[in-house]
């Protein structure tokens, strides 16, 4: 009997304990109430933003909760890239109505603010003191993630990140402990994103999936994750594109984006996120675009690496697709769907700057798992092919 030959890597060993459980379905944001007071939430506080409270999410969240006796205080002051201001003030108000759980509806940002207050709340000090891996001591309160966008996968990290308010500089603070006890995946409260809040978090969820695929923390488990969510959002993100109100392929974004979060958790990230960060910092590129932009050089790059090519080969084959230079056009594809091509020179990047952007975005700590060694001369090569 012939076998068609697999690309003969090992499996790669891991030690995997799902901390957070996945409930998903439209429609699932009822079950709302009955969830949090199994998690003995008797007062809740619903960190989310104006902009969702407007499209009426909190609203139904707040009946959700209510219905199941579970009180509510409402903190929908959530700003894009929350600081240790942002957390300061959902602290006090946490602190006000003595909260017993935490619940974060919204996009990454309302999810990572939930987070980092419930880390203060609960162990004291600052932001600062929890940078790194692993340094809270005492448990925090229950939290349950809500995302209405299908982009960070936060919902699935134990990964709060959090900017200092006076320098920019994002802490990013992991800990078992900062997990959401439940993920809570309703299509539903997706359709109101703005059409470049879906292109912006759709390119996103896509890069978490490619990048994650072939890092050198990547386990056989978490390449399982990979695929599976490349696979859904390779096939959904033209979909929602064309039709914003076509659920099921909401779905598909929703689930893409909660398991390349669970993929990130295992294996980490890549050298395209090292590009997109010093581009995002200096010139304010949207994350979502910044890593849409470089991702297609990336792949080009690592791809020359044997064992890379042989992972971007299992992600090909995962969505029918027959090798990495194809992965690499059909982003480039993707990115033009979603209207957030352009040269770098478009945001204001000069040829002299890139001298600076390429030893930041080395130092970046997502470089040091790319599966090919990237040095800063090999940033500037990509920068300078991307200046338009």
């Amino acid at each position: 009997m012939h076998h068609c030959s697999t690309s003969g890597l090992p499996p790669a060993p891991f030690d995997w304990t799902p901390r957070t459980r996945l409930v998903f379905g439209p429609g699932s944001l009822s079950k709302l109430g009955a969830l949090a007071a199994e998690l003995g939430g008797r007062h809740a506080l619903l960190v989310t933003d104006k902009g969702i409270a407007k499209a009426g999410h909190a609203e139904r969240a707040l009946i959700a909760l209510e219905a199941a006796g579970v009180g509510v205080t409402v903190f929908d002051s959530v700003r894009e890239n929350p600081d240790t201001d942002d957390v300061r003030r959902c602290v006090a108000a946490a602190d006000a109505a003595k909260v017993d759980i935490f619940i974060g509806l919204g996009g990454g940002s309302s999810m990572d603010t939930a987070k980092g207050s419930n880390l203060i709340l609960t162990n004291g000090g600052a932001v600062k003191d929890y940078w790194g891996v692993g340094k809270a001591t005492k448990p925090l309160l229950p939290l349950i993630a809500i995302p209405t966008t299908a982009g960070t996968g936060s919902e699935c990290q134990s990964a709060a990140l959090i900017a200092d308010e006076v320098t920019h500089q994002k802490m990013a603070c992991l800990d078992p402990k900062v997990s959401a006890r439940i993920a809570l995946l309703d299509p539903e409260l997706t359709v109101s994103q703005p059409a470049r809040v879906t292109a912006l978090t759709g390119m996103d969820a896509l890069s978490h999936a490619v990048e994650t695929a072939v890092t050198r923390k990547r386990t056989t488990l978490s390449a399982m994750y990979s695929h599976e969510a490349f696979r859904l959002c390779f096939d959904a993100l033209p979909r929602v594109l064309t039709d914003p109100n076509d659920l099921d392929a909401r779905g598909r974004m929703q689930l893409g984006a909660a398991f390349a979060g669970a993929a990130i958790e295992a294996s980490m990230l890549g050298a395209a996120h090292s590009a997109a960060n010093p581009l995002t910092a200096r010139y304010g590129v949207v994350h979502g675009q910044a890593v849409g932009i470089v991702l297609p050089s990336i792949v080009r790059f690592n791809a020359s690496e044997p064992s890379a090519e042989a992972r971007y080969g299992e992600l090909c084959r995962a969505a029918g697709l027959p090798d990495a230079e194809a992965l690499a056009q059909e982003l480039e594809e993707v990115l033009r769907l979603t209207g957030l091509a352009a040269p770098l020179g478009k945001f204001g990047v000069t040829r002299d700057a890139i001298p600076t952007l390429a030893l930041e975005a080395s130092q970046q700590w997502t470089a040091t798992f790319n599966p090919r060694t990237i040095t800063p001369a090999d940033f500037e090569k990509i920068y300078e092919s991307l200046l338009g």
